[in-house]
């Protein structure tokens, strides 16, 4: 999809957030997923959103069927800073630290699996960015 083509279908978007405001950006949707626990009796749907601005909008939705809990994140990858706002606080971070902050929230251990998921990761972000 050309960047003109990719620009015509953004759509006003506005995602529930729980820790802070509401978020509401014109974009469209990039990707999404869904996977359930069975040991905690939880769903979780995540969705990646970019914006006409190139910037990226990750919402995790997770619910036990009771209760639920919604979380927007936005992101602007900027060189080699990150930024990030949940509608509460905004913070800019190195992308190396922040790659790093991942690695260790994930139990990453520098294998050969954990590097290729990294890349991966650290390419899709500058992808979406483009």
């Amino acid at each position: 999809m050309s960047n003109e083509q990719a620009k015509a279908v953004m759509e006003e978007i506005t995602l529930m957030n729980d820790v802070g405001a509401d978020i509401t950006f014109r974009g469209r949707l990039y990707s999404e997923s869904s996977y359930y626990d069975e040991e905690s009796g939880v769903m979780t749907r995540q969705r990646l959103y970019v914006t006409e601005q190139n910037q990226q909008v990750y919402s995790i939705v997770t619910s036990d069927g009771v209760n639920k809990d919604r979380r927007v994140y936005l992101l602007q990858v900027d060189g080699d800073m990150c930024r990030i706002n949940n509608g509460l606080f905004d913070v800019t971070v190195q992308l190396d630290l922040l790659m790093t902050a991942v690695r260790g929230l994930c139990g990453l251990d520098g294998s050969g699996r954990s590097e290729e998921f990294l890349q991966s990761l650290e390419e899709t972000l500058r992808a979406v960015n483009q």
